[in-house]
């Protein structure tokens, strides 16, 4: 087994344990750890990132968000550069949900390359869980106003990745929204 595969089952399995009891807020409750992983076929599959850190931040990108995971653990076992994406793609949670989507949009094209490429296969892979089966509790009007406030952080990502973009713009174009 090459030493690139070994590193992202490492990675993987650390994220399945870190989330191992999370399920999404779909209603058939899909393990969250499904997510992560998603993010990173996307990176890999249809945007041809072949870059193992990048691969690996994407399993780990909601780790530190949403578990007791730390920023120095993701450092000291998986170096600086995965725990610098990662932490370049984490919403600080003490603050308020609007004013944490006012910074993503603020801070998405000061990111680094990789963070961008994490941020965009992210959207791309929340979209289309939205189009594929409305969250537990939302209604149409917030599945509208998350894709506009998706637009808004991806039209600051541009020139990073064609092929996603692309993905992305067609699913704004079925929603109407110009990015």
């Amino acid at each position: 087994m090459s030493s690139d595969a070994v590193i992202l089952l490492e990675t993987l399995n650390f994220a399945a344990e870190k989330h191992r009891n999370q399920r999404r807020k779909d209603p058939q409750a899909t393990p969250y750890i499904n997510h992560p992983i998603g993010v990173a076929r996307i990176l890999s599959h249809e945007g041809g990132i072949t870059d193992i850190e990048v691969l690996q931040a994407a399993l780990l990108h909601d780790t530190v968000e949403d578990t007791d995971t730390t920023i120095e653990e993701l450092e000291a076992l998986f170096g600086s550069t995965v725990s610098r994406i990662v932490q370049e793609v984490t919403d600080d949670k003490t603050l308020p949900k609007q004013e944490r989507k006012r910074l993503q949009v603020e801070h998405a094209p000061h990111c680094s390359q990789q963070a961008k490429l994490v941020k965009l296969a992210d959207k791309l892979y929340n979209l289309r869980d939205l189009n594929r089966c409305t969250p537990t509790g939302w209604t149409e009007d917030r599945v509208q106003e998350y894709f506009t406030w998706s637009s808004q952080v991806v039209r600051e990502l541009q020139g990073t990745n064609s092929a996603l973009e692309q993905k992305l713009q067609l699913l704004f174009n079925e929603r109407g929204i110009k990015i």
